[in-house]
């Protein structure tokens, strides 16, 4: 049976719902991981996270990233829950 689009809408407004509601404080979808690490040590971090959940499957990026006044880098890398 195909489905009306406020069908599909109103079923796509209870899942945003949902996943706002697991925790997810962004309310987005994205799964989220902060470090704080020497800087080689935050590069390879990185790299292997991309190894391991890579951009075009996941969507997967380093959303903010600072440097810290002892050189450590404190970043966030976001990516999606699965690959389609």
């Amino acid at each position: 049976m195909a489905d009306r689009p406020r069908d599909l809408a109103e079923r796509m407004a209870r899942r945003r719902k949902a996943v706002a509601g697991s925790g997810d404080p962004a309310g987005d979808g994205y799964l989220r991981e902060s470090f704080t690490l020497p800087r080689a040590a935050a590069r390879a971090r990185a790299q292997a996270f991309f190894a391991r959940y890579p951009k075009a499957g996941y969507m997967s990026e380093v959303e903010t990233w600072r440097e810290l006044p002892d050189g450590d880098i404190e970043f966030t890398m976001r990516r999606l829950p699965s690959a389609d």
